[in-house]
């Protein structure tokens, strides 16, 4: 199941009993991949951003299925100043940062290596050359199998693979973008200035390069598909063409007795990508797992692409 399981609520807004409810139903229905991060969630009061970390590692312990897991975590974003909920004084990726980092998420997630280790933000107060040597040290040491770029630009993450390349270190193959179905109004920025939005250049590198899978966060907008009014549809996408892909997406959605979410889903698994589900609950997620046994054909996939 080519879908990854966000984590950011689990151990927190989402209690342990629920939270090892979730990740039961999505490890018995074929998941493997979990997304976390080593600051989730530092911004809610009280919480330091170890209890991501901490939620799932205890689930592991509990369950004894480590090697059947993908564990996903991050460094970089966690704030340096206690209680700050921004990512203004964030650790960045210097290479004593990293080697920290990864040990306190191994010891979190109670275990000795990371499947994907990713770089969480965008440092350019630290050469690359300087964190992808730190990344590839980690894999010599075996405690990172595979590491991945978040919030990169495209020709950043060019910039860093020519780099690893040329010095035979590991390189960046996971890509990690805010992407969904509709499309931001050009120049806009989410209200949430460290995201990146994975732009058509995106697409099309990631297309033209094989060793690099594309990961999607806020595939589903916080529930703003659903058309409930306490979930709005972000600003960015406040124009003409929302109006009409969301025409095209309901009625494709009605064909296949499906609903939007659905729809958003099984189009971003028709190109490969993988789309991250922050289910909070289980009906969330159990809709989240049918949308990967939906078929859209060559005609409905032609419509949505070229909707708005």
């Amino acid at each position: 199941m080519n879908i990854a399981l966000g984590t950011i609520s689990f151990g927190t807004s989402v209690s342990m009993e629920d939270t090892f409810a979730i990740l039961d139903r999505f490890h018995e229905a074929g998941g493997t991949m979990l997304d976390t991060a080593n600051n989730y969630p530092f911004w809610i009061d009280g919480c330091t951003g170890d209890e991501s970390e901490l939620a799932i590692g205890a689930w592991l312990a509990a369950r004894g299925n480590r090697d059947q897991m993908v564990i996903s975590t991050k460094v970089g974003g966690r704030p340096t100043v206690p209680g700050d909920k921004t990512m203004d004084t964030a650790e960045g990726l210097a290479a004593p940062v990293i080697a920290q980092g990864v040990d306190g998420s191994l010891k979190r997630l109670g275990t000795d290596h990371i499947d994907v280790y990713w770089s969480h933000i965008e440092d350019r107060a630290t050469p690359l050359e300087e964190t992808l040597g730190a990344f590839d040290a980690l894999a010599e040491q075996g405690k990172v199998r595979a590491i991945g770029a978040s919030n990169l630009p495209t020709w950043r993450l060019e910039r860093a693979r020519a780099i690893s390349a040329a010095n035979g270190w590991l390189p960046y193959t996971h890509l990690q973008l805010r992407h969904t179905y509709l499309r931001p109004r050009p120049n806009t920025r989410p209200v949430e200035s460290a995201h990146q939005l994975v732009s058509d250049e995106t697409l099309d590198y990631v297309a033209s390069e094989p060793g690099v899978t594309l990961w999607l966060y806020n595939t589903l907008m916080a529930g703003a598909y659903t058309g409930r009014a306490d979930r709005p549809i972000p600003e960015i996408y406040d124009h003409p063409g929302t109006t009409r892909r969301l025409a095209v997406l309901h009625e494709v959605a009605a064909e296949l007795d499906a609903t939007p979410n659905q729809v958003v889903l099984a189009w971003l698994l028709a190109d490969g990508h993988v789309p991250i589900i922050g289910a909070t609950r289980m009906a969330q997620l159990d809709e989240a797992i049918a949308a990967t046994r939906l078929e859209l054909d060559a005609a409905q996939l032609t419509r949505l692409n070229e909707a708005g």
